[in-house]
Order: C-alpha cells, then sequence, then structure tokens
C-alpha cells in the first residue's frame, strides 16, 4: 500500500486546474480573476506536493487589471505542451454587461515560453467572446481552441495564435445548465469531449461523451456524471471542471476543481484543485475514483514522494516578493519598495480605500485552511484622520476584515469589516504607542480574533469576529460574480485625506 494524500492536492484559492505532464516533471495553472500577478504556475514531482514557480503575466503592461471587477479577469486558463513550446491559454473578463456599447464581455489571451516557469511571451488576443479555452492539438499537427459552451471547437493557426475558421458546437452537454471548462483528449482512436456541467457551486459536475470524429457526432458516456459530489454532508464539494493526465508509469489520473465547506456552505478559502485516480473500462469509457465520487482520503500516485519547503515567513529581505504573494489588480510600483528601507516592505499611502477598485498596493497570500493565523510587524506614524495600514483578511471589494493602525482624532487600533453594506467599526483601541506593533489574526474556522503586541510575546486582544460567512463565494447571495476566495495580508492607505507617508512592515507570518 503506498502513501495516502488528502484531498484538495492544491489547498486555498487555486480554481480551475489544468495539468500537464512534461517528463517527469508536472505543471498547474489556475485562475487568478483581479489578482496580480497573474495565472500562477505550479510544479509538483509526485502529483500531490505543490510550489509555485511563476505567474504567466508578470508585467502590469501586459495585462491592464486596474479597473477590473471583483472576480473578472483571468478566467480558467489552460496550459498544454508541443514541440519544446509551453502555451497558456485563458479567458480575460471584461467589465462589459452585455448591453449596448458595453457587449463584448470576454477575450482569449495566449502566452507561450520555452521554459515552464517564464518569462512568457506578451499576450497575444484572440477575439473569442466565451469562456474557459483550451488547447486541442490533433495528431496531424493541427491546433484548436476548444471553448465553452460546451465543447465548441475553433480552428487555429500553426501556432496558435490565429483564429482560421468558424467555431463548431462539436458537443453540446448533457443538457445540464452551465456547460463550461471544455477539454479534448484523444485516446485509442476515440476524441472524448470532457464538459463541467450544473455550475460551478454545490451540484458541479462532469460529463463525458466521445467519437471517432473531432466534430462528431458524439454519443454519450453511459457513466455519467463521472464525477459529482452527492453526499450532502462530505468535506469535499463543488468538484468539477476536470483535466485527464496520464503519467509516466501509464497510470491515468484527473485533476478537478473543489471547495472544502466551513461550518455550513461557506466556502471560505475558495475553489480549490483535488486530485483522483482514473481507470478505463473494457468497453472504453474511463471511471473516475472507481465510481464513489470524490476522495477525501486516497493512495498516491506511484511516484517518489518530492515536498517543497513551504513560504511561510518572508522578512522582505530579498529583492524580489517571493511567490506567494499577490496584488489585488495591478500594482503601483512608485508607491511600495523592498529596497528604500532594506528588509522592510515599503507602502506609501495614497488614495484608494479598501472598498475601492482604485486601492493600491494590497498584498495578500491565499487561506489555505480554514483555521490558521498570521501576524506581522508594523512601524507607521499616522497623524491625519483616514491613515491607516495593517492587516487585512480580503476577500473583495464589498467584503473584508481589516485590522488597522490609524489616526481618526488620534493614534488607535481599528478592527473594522465590510460586509457589503460599507464598513463598520467593530473594536477600537485608543492610545497606541508611538512605536513599532506586532498585529496578529487567529482564525478559528469562522471565527477571526485579533491581537496586538508592543514585543511580539505579550499579546492583547484587540476584538474577535464570529460568524465571518460575508468572507466566501456563497456569504453574500446578491453579489454576482464571487469566484475567489479569502486571502490575507497586509495594505495602506490615506482614507482620502490625500497624504503621503510610509508604513514599514518588517515581516509577514502565516502557519496553518
Amino acid at each position: 500500500m503506498g502513501q495516502e494524500y488528502c484531498n484538495p492536492v492544491q489547498r486555498g484559492f487555486f480554481p480551475d486546474p489544468s495539468v500537464i505532464r512534461v517528463g517527469d516533471d508536472y505543471y498547474m495553472v489556475n485562475s487568478s480573476f483581479q489578482y496580480f500577478p497573474a495565472i500562477p504556475i505550479s510544479h509538483s514531482k509526485d502529483m500531490v506536493h505543490w510550489h509555485i514557480i511563476g505567474h504567466a503575466i508578470a508585467d502590469p503592461e501586459y495585462l491592464p487589471l486596474e479597473d477590473t471587477k471583483d472576480s473578472h479577469g483571468i478566467w480558467a486558463p489552460d496550459i498544454s505542451y508541443h514541440d519544446g513550446t509551453f502555451y497558456i491559454y485563458a479567458t480575460l473578463r471584461l467589465n462589459g454587461d452585455g448591453t449596448r456599447g458595453n457587449n463584448v464581455l470576454r477575450r482569449q489571451l495566449l502566452v507561450t515560453s520555452k521554459t515552464p516557469e517564464g518569462p512568457y511571451s506578451t499576450p497575444t488576443w484572440l477575439e473569442v467572446d466565451a469562456i474557459d479555452p483550451s488547447h486541442f492539438i490533433d495528431d496531424d499537427g493541427k491546433h484548436y481552441m476548444v471553448i465553452a459552451k460546451a465543447a465548441t471547437v475553433i480552428p487555429l493557426s500553426d501556432d496558435g495564435k490565429r483564429v482560421i475558421g468558424d467555431p463548431v458546437a462539436a458537443w453540446e452537454g448533457t443538457g445540464e445548465r452551465c456547460p463550461e471548462g471544455p477539454h479534448i483528449m484523444k485516446k485509442d482512436g476515440y476524441y472524448y469531449a470532457i464538459v463541467a456541467e450544473g455550475g460551478t457551486g454545490y451540484g458541479h459536475g462532469i460529463n463525458v461523451a466521445r467519437s471517432k470524429n473531432l466534430y462528431g457526432p458524439y454519443e454519450e458516456c453511459p457513466y455519467n456524471p463521472v464525477l459529482r459530489q452527492f453526499k450532502e454532508d462530505s468535506p469535499i464539494q463543488r468538484t468539477g471542471h476536470g483535466k485527464l493526465v496520464q503519467t509516466q508509469n501509464g497510470d491515468w489520473w484527473i485533476y478537478y476543481l473543489l471547495g472544502r465547506p466551513n461550518q455550513g456552505r461557506y466556502t471560505t478559502v475558495g475553489r480549490e484543485s483535488g486530485l483522483d485516480p482514473v481507470t478505463w473500462t473494457e468497453d472504453g469509457w474511463f471511471i473516475i475514483n472507481e465510481g464513489k465520487g470524490p476522495s477525501e482520503r486516497q493512495i498516491a500516485p506511484d511516484l517518489k514522494e518530492c515536498v517543497f519547503e513551504r513560504n511561510l515567513k518572508d522578512n522582505f529581505e530579498e529583492e524580489k516578493l517571493n511567490l506567494e504573494w499577490e496584488f489585488v489588480r495591478n500594482p503601483d510600483y512608485g508607491s511600495c519598495s523592498l529596497t528604500e528601507r532594506p528588509g522592510f516592505f515599503r507602502i506609501w499611502t495614497r488614495d484608494g480605500k479598501l472598498d475601492e477598485i482604485r486601492a493600491k498596493n494590497t498584498l495578500v497570500r491565499r487561506e489555505q485552511e480554514l483555521s490558521y493565523e498570521a501576524e506581522t510587524k508594523l512601524e507607521f506614524h499616522p497623524t491625519k484622520d483616514g491613515e491607516q495600514a495593517g492587516l487585512t483578511c480580503y476577500y473583495s471589494t464589498a467584503t473584508y476584515a481589516r485590522f488597522s493602525l490609524c489616526y481618526e482624532g488620534g493614534r488607535k487600533l481599528q478592527l473594522v469589516i465590510n460586509r457589503n453594506h460599507g464598513e463598520e467599526l467593530m473594536a477600537e483601541v485608543p492610545n497606541i504607542r508611538e512605536s513599532a506593533v506586532y498585529l496578529k489574526v487567529i482564525v478559528d474556522k469562522l471565527t477571526r480574533s485579533f491581537y496586538y503586541s508592543y514585543n511580539g510575546n505579550n499579546w492583547v486582544l484587540a476584538g474577535v469576529l464570529k460568524h465571518c460567512i460575508y468572507l466566501c463565494d456563497e456569504g453574500v447571495p446578491d453579489d454576482p460574480k464571487r469566484h475567489t476566495g479569502t486571502l490575507v495580508g497586509i495594505y495602506a492607505n490615506n482614507g482620502g485625506c490625500g497624504s503621503r507617508i510610509p508604513a514599514d512592515f518588517d515581516y509577514f507570518y502565516y502557519q496553518d
């Protein structure tokens, strides 16, 4: 019996996985939405343990996200490899709403590289107004984009950069709602169309069909849905959007997205990436996890275990931020620095509060477990009402918590939440000393407790937030686009007073 692993294998806000194998190495890309750098690229040797090695788009000039609405931006990237080149396709969800003059909702982009970590090329744009592109190369070397709705096939040029034919709905799905996340693979003379259906929430699933011809007609798999969570009490939910991978040993597996409920139907850490084994039937269909549904625990692939060191503490001593960090939208590099005060990450206050899209330099990393703690040390000297800097547990401009050293008629700490109805002051600590302040959050499922200290050893409770259901996809039902997850990190702004003063963060520590 081999080693066991627990799902998800890529934990935290890593939705819509696309995975390939190149030799003995595995590479994954995931949706990043409004966060930057865009499209994290992760690497694994054993299919279970992953670490980020780069991003497909790391130059803000290549991808302007400064005006991008929450949960818009980069959707459902796909990674492929052909003749020494890595291809990453993705959807850029625009702010369009379908009305006249604002009717283009989506564009597709392509970046390429000779190395998996990059750097990748300047994006090439393909004007296809749909979602979830994937890349299929047939036996004759012809390239195709496979994209929703269901499995729609679009011929591409030999370099994959141009659309050269009309879209054809090769398979329209089973009739369930939201047929998306398509992939086509070829095996033993059959084209297999793999489509996510049922919507990306609870009830999400994967359906399959096959054909001897790329454009069909396709016959539905008698085992559909090949993946869906039917157990309402399972800690693994929202399973779908999958892609098959064959190991160097010939075994088959599937990566798919999932969500872990947090004391109810609240997936606070966001949609994540799971893994399950695939077997092929005698009549040429594939079965996931023997038809038992998604795994909580599973026997690992027959590969040598390879565990990577995690980036849990950043002392801000390097010339670049570690790859776990994400900015909310494009950063303003002129207002943050790792070099102005060596050993600190400095954020200059500027206009744009956390509840505004124009906010800059909110620096966050993924929450990866339902319970964890995070800590930072801050030197900040506000003197005007509005100036603030500190910790944030951030989901979107509409929903977050912040624990801030600020000036509001005096130097104080404030615990503030936004649950889609504007900011609310939940706790306040006046008369904070003119010295460095340590800030900490301890998360226990839906409860978040905030502490401060003057020495990093003796901690004082400042406030507790209970039942933080607003920090998840499902927590604000009237918000139509909520597809990300809660992240934790640091920020500074002037609260609207117009000032520009430095907030210096000595370190940031995360532990789950």
